[in-house]
């Protein structure tokens, strides 16, 4: 996990989505009953794996490209639109405001940075409750061009802080890609729903429980954490998707 030649990070960025959020299955409702909307019913574990990926990129993997051409835009509308009726079932994961406190307090800039729209990545704010100062900046997609696996959000987090060397904390094999674009390694945590080994696959450097568990990493490790550099080959997403969805137009 560690290199020598590699920077000590200045940076965490935080993915919300799973990370500091159980928000995953929630996200996956939503977008089941979008598709509802126009007669498309893909499996709903198609949905969960591809929640972390922006939904630019989700309707064509999981309901094919003729399902984008003819109701893409709609789609993502009526995914807002139902993602925001279960706004009041959000709940933060365990350990999720004690990780970005503890990290403030060891003197490292905090960014949070979401492929979810603005106003859902608030909502999460305001369930943090954090004290002011805690967090340098925030990033969503609203202000992205491209979403993961794309690093754009990543991009727009850094340059708001004035770049530096970051390490990412995510829940998805899209994170994961992500952040190893940017340079990046990604500490990955299950309270998204993948797998450990998945996960490892993917690229992460670390995969533990959930944010208490980083909490609970003793001060070591959290050194090798500060000096990883992400694997050459996680810049290419391990996909947990079937390649063409079962029963589409691709």
């Amino acid at each position: 996990m560690t290199s020598s030649s590699q920077p000590t990070h200045d940076t965490v960025i935080l993915d919300v989505d799973g990370t500091l959020a159980d928000t995953n299955y929630l996200h996956a409702l939503a977008w089941a009953r979008a598709f509802d909307r126009v007669d498309l019913h893909p499996p709903m574990w198609h949905l969960h794996r591809a929640i972390g990926m922006g939904g630019d990129k989700l309707v064509p993997a999981v309901a094919g490209d003729r399902a984008e051409q003819e109701h893409g835009d709609a789609l993502r509308e009526a995914w807002e639109e139902e993602y925001a009726e279960l706004l009041p079932e959000v709940r933060l994961l365990p350990g999720a405001r004690d990780l970005v406190i503890m990290l403030a307090e060891r003197g490292l800039t905090v960014v949070l940075a979401s492929s979810g729209k603005e106003q859902f990545t608030q909502h999460v704010l305001d369930l943090l409750d954090l004290p002011e100062g805690t967090l340098a900046a925030q990033a969503s997609s609203d202000e992205a061009e491209n979403s993961k696996p794309a690093p754009d959000v990543l991009e727009v987090a850094l340059n708001k802080v004035g770049e530096g060397s970051a390490l990412l904390v995510g829940d998805t094999p899209y994170d994961i890609a992500a952040a190893a674009k940017v340079g990046a390694p990604c500490a990955a945590v299950l309270t998204g729903g993948f797998g450990d080994d998945e996960l490892s696959r993917a690229g992460a450097v670390i995969v533990v429980d959930s944010a208490a568990a980083l909490v609970s990493l003793d001060p070591g490790t959290w050194e090798d954490l500060l000096h990883a550099a992400p694997p050459d080959y996680a810049t290419q997403t391990f996909s947990p998707l079937p390649a063409q969805p079962p029963g589409t137009d691709g």
